[in-house]
């Protein structure tokens, strides 16, 4: 029977939609599962092959638990706002609402093609005012929040404010941006304006001045994660590092439970590692160093406070304050071009760049507390104002950057253990701290001179104890126009946020979307953008007067913003009220499977880990996590094209011939290539791109032969295979079931299309199973054991391999098993109804088509997944190869139940061994039971 896969997945996938076949109630009668992908963002470009990758396991997952008896929930959503569609929207006027529509009509309608069992009534967009009403709202729940130390947990904002009334700062456990220290009384007769002042030093939310990544070409501040080799991720523009006053969000006030969460998740172990690495807990003490001949004191933050004997200069970060008051003038030109130099760099390639050192002197020096040498200070991009406190004492003998840095200007490096070792030759992971110079320390283990050593600092009331972590504040600013406002206004140059019932604060329309002339961002170009305090509404920005109208935050929220909490809204996705309702919070909890890429390790992961936290410590929802289960999936590769362009000319040489030219290596479009051959269409290349018209060619054989490589899949290497066209050929089955059996989810794997057409032959044996010629034909005959034995299995492998997620073996399963269904003629209907069952997850259109044949008048989605019956498996025969001398002569087929001394007495008496014997009696018997008997004679 011919197997019309385009008619079949056109029929059921209207069948779902109008059925509402996979919407999820919220009832509590079952148990709930709750299955999620990453957030995607809707490109222009749509889908290629690889996006799929995640959604197709996911999805597998949700169906198998749906045929498992819970209530799944499995959404869908866009974080539709990002820079992507501003910067289009710059080049072409075209608003960012009307390309992000769009784009979002596409990716939809490419994953409906694809056959996923998404709840679509409970879609959410991130640049929808419904939605982002509530990022709005979660951040003025942070603004008015604090972190008590002492309960480790945010709390109102009102409890400190009380606190401060009772006892100033008094006994007050915080984290905080700068230590104050104020009574109750200096409290009370503080100003309205001193008291917000004051208070913005504690909230979550809060607005300091940052360095930050200022991209001009852009005209906004990018995240480390958007900066590559200092420019923009985006078209390559140049980044600086830049202070500017932003909002931020205080989650280093959560970094020893984001910390100490990891070990409650089942997460790969690599990504905890670059959560672990990079909130970056560290303990030691600070401590104070004076500076000469001027009234600042340095602090630095030290894990190895005993090895200060051996400091012999200090280093601070570039953008340290410090370094304007300390740098002499004869020093000060250096100084300032090292600045500039070092402002082009993120604190990302800072952080990596390990060994290309470099600084400048300022000219003064620091004393050693404990050896009153002078230390000469320098300034360096090592050193990071975000780490500690952007300065270190510098030990050339126990760290490498500064020995890099000592042997490069020719400072004094001090042998700080007890050894003959030339210092250059020593390890820098030394756990010995002995010092040469100080009979302090000698004789004591490393945690025996640290601990004297925090201790003396102490004594001496030169610093503390303490413990620091790596991880800063999260710069919550966008100088963007496609992002979701911020609910702030400005009275007296104090923020403070708009009543929730005024929410949402809408994205006003302007007339550009670049920055205005005085460099405000492009919110600065709306006409109706400011807040009406008495009224309580959006007014005119000339109606400004600073008395009743006051001008409202201009920039916006980053990407980050709507991504760190969708999850939440998916579980009550309508709700006026609130963000969901406190039950169905509760009821859904925590997402049980999240699949997508290890690149948000310490992006998007972290910032939605701390605002479920946050939302936690603030009674909102009561799971401590978001995601109890992460899975990374690999990329799927593109197999590139390349033609070799012969240099200062339009000539083109086939690949063979490349090494007698002088070339340039170009990507080229695959789908110039003919057919699945490495062969390029000259013809079709010439019109590809106007600057190709002209092209020649020098062949081999009478052909030009590109060069092939794997890479990422991208529309910029032209490498990318769209999915539209895999289900138009081979159907959106085979291409589910082809994306999973390429390899182990978790791994990268090279796409070829070539390789579908033994999925897509799998399909179509399975189909056949079905019908005998034309008709379809099934018996409802009791199955035989053999028959049993197949379909039971497959039932054991398969579970075993979903509950695990290795995807890709249950594909090989399931084509073993239809190929041994096939050849025992198999039509029965308990082996066929329960297949379709065991197969619907991963190729769910034909499954359902043959469903219906079967006669059912339901969708298969929630019938229930097959159990498995270990007495099938079990063997009643078993066919012994017997093997004289190591030659196997013959088979002899034996009961299953027989003790191996009755195999062999049975074997021995067998006629046929009988007659190999001749009347010799074996030297030795050896039977292996259930596998093979072997005879020596």
């Amino acid at each position: 029977m011919f197997y019309d896969h385009q008619q079949i997945e056109k029929k059921w996938q209207k069948y779902w939609e109008e059925k509402q076949t996979y919407k999820t109630f919220d009832t509590t009668d079952k148990p709930k599962f709750y299955v999620l992908d990453m957030f995607p963002y809707p490109s222009g470009a749509g889908l290629h092959v690889g996006h799929p990758l995640g959604y197709i396991a996911s999805d597998i997952y949700a169906r198998y638990k749906r045929h498992q008896g819970f209530n799944v929930l499995h959404p869908v959503g866009y974080d539709s706002f990002g820079l992507p569609a501003e910067q289009y929207a710059i080049q072409t006027g075209q608003h960012p609402a009307i390309t992000t529509e769009q784009n979002i009509t596409r990716y939809e309608e490419q994953l409906r093609k694809i056959g996923f069992s998404f709840d679509w009534s409970r879609e959410v967009r991130t640049s929808d005012a419904s939605y982002y009403k509530w990022t709005q709202w979660i951040f003025i729940q942070l603004f008015h929040s604090w972190y008590n130390k002492s309960t480790d947990k945010a709390e109102s904002i009102e409890t400190l404010i009380q606190h401060f009334e009772e006892k100033g700062t008094q006994g007050l456990n915080a984290n905080q941006n700068e230590e104050l220290d104020f009574t109750a009384e200096e409290w009370k007769n503080a100003s309205d304006l001193d008291k917000e002042d004051i208070l913005l030093n504690y909230r979550l939310a809060y607005r300091a001045e940052t360095t930050v990544n200022w991209c001009p070409a852009l005209g906004t501040v990018l995240a480390n994660d958007e900066v590559k080799d200092g420019k923009s991720e985006r078209g390559g523009f140049p980044v600086y590092q830049k202070k500017m006053m932003q909002w931020s969000m205080r989650i280093s006030a959560y970094s020893e439970r984001l910390l100490q969460g990891l070990n409650t998740l089942d997460w790969p172990q690599p990504l905890k590692d670059s959560q672990e690495y990079w909130i970056g807990k560290s303990q030691g003490a600070q401590v104070q160093f004076n500076v000469e001949n001027h009234n600042e004191i340095i602090e630095v933050f030290t894990t190895r406070p005993d090895t200060i004997f051996g400091a012999t200069f200090m280093v601070l970060a570039p953008e340290n304050p410090l370094v304007d008051a300390i740098t002499t003038a004869d020093q000060k030109v250096e100084v300032d071009t090292y600045i500039e130099e070092t402002s082009k760099k993120t604190e990302r390639d800072r952080m990596s760049d390990v060994k290309n050192v470099s600084g400048a002197f300022t000219g003064s020096y620091a004393v050693n507390p404990f050896s009153n040498e002078k230390m000469p200070i320098y300034i360096s991009d090592y050193v990071l104002m975000g780490y500690g406190t952007g300065a270190v004492m510098a030990v050339p003998a126990h760290d490498e950057r500064d020995h890099r840095f000592a042997k490069k200007f020719n400072l004094e490096i001090k042998k700080v253990v007890e050894t003959d070792e030339d210092v250059q030759e020593k390890s820098f992971d030394s756990k010995t701290s002995v010092c040469v110079n100080s009979d302090f320390l000698n004789g004591l283990s490393y945690d025996e001179a640290k601990a004297k050593m925090i201790a003396e600092i102490e004594n001496r009331h030169i610093g503390h104890g303490t413990t620091n972590y790596r991880q800063r504040d999260a710069i919550f600013s966008r100088q963007r126009y496609w992002g979701e406002p911020v609910p702030i206004y400005y009275k007296d140059g104090m923020p403070y946020t708009l009543p929730a019932s005024s929410l949402p604060l809408e994205l006003p329309e302007v007339e550009k979307y670049l920055p205005t002339e005085d460099g405000d961002p492009p919110l600065g170009n709306a006409k109706s953008f400011a807040w009406d305090e008495a009224n309580q509404k959006v007014v005119a920005t000339d109606l400004i007067d600073e008395v009743t109208v006051f001008p409202l935050e201009l920039s916006t929220m980053p990407g980050w913003a709507g991504s760190s909490w969708y999850f939440l809204r998916y579980m009550d996705p309508h709700n006026e009220e609130g963000f969901a309702k406190k039950e169905l919070s509760d009821y859904w909890g925590q997402v049980d499977l999240y699949i997508g890429g290890s690149e948000h390790a310490t992006g998007h992961l972290l910032y939605s880990r701390f605002w479920n936290m946050f939302l936690k410590d603030r009674g909102y929802i009561n799971q401590d996590e978001p995601f109890q289960k992460l899975i990374n999936q690999g990329m799927i590769l593109g197999m590139s094209a390349f033609v070799y362009r012969v240099e200062g000319t339009n000539q083109y040489v086939s690949k063979a011939l490349a090494n007698q030219y002088k070339t340039q290596k170009i990507h080229v479009d695959v789908s110039l290539l003919k057919g699945t051959s490495d062969e390029l269409d000259t013809e079709a290349f010439k019109q590809w791109r106007p600057d190709y018209t002209d092209a020649e060619f020098i062949l081999e054989d009478g052909k030009y032969i590109t060069d092939r490589e794997v890479e990422k899949m991208s529309k910029s290497k032209y490498n990318v295979v769209n999915p539209d066209d895999i289900c138009e050929e081979y159907g959106a089955d085979g291409l589910r079931l082809y994306e999973m059996f390429l390899g182990p989810l978790e791994q990268s794997k090279p796409w070829n299309t070539q390789g579908l057409s033994g999925v897509y032959g799998f399909l179509k044996k399975f189909w056949n199973l079905y019908f005998n010629g034309d008709v379809f034909e099934v018996s409802d005959e009791e199955p035989t054991k053999a028959e049993y034995k197949v379909l039971h299995t497959l039932i054991k492998k398969v579970v075993f391999d979903i509950e695990n997620f290795s995807f890709n073996t249950s594909v090989s399963s399931f084509m073993i098993a239809v190929n041994e269904l096939q050849k025992i003629k198999c039509n029965k209907r308990n082996i066929l109804e329960p297949l379709a069952v065991i197969i619907s997850p991963y190729a769910p259109h034909i499954c359902e088509e043959l469903w219906s044949l079967l006669g059912h008048d339901t969708s298969i989605e929630f019938e229930k997944f097959p159990e498995l019956v270990e007495a099938f498996l079990i063997e009643d025969e078993i066919e012994y190869p017997v093997s004289v001398n190591g030659k196997m002569r013959f088979k002899l087929s034996l009961s299953a139940q027989l003790s191996p001394k009755e195999v062999e007495d049975l074997v021995i008496s067998d006629p046929k061994m009988q007659q190999i014997l001749e009347g010799k009696t074996p030297k030795k018997i050896i039977v292996v039971p259930h596998r093979i008997v072997n005879i020596v004679i």
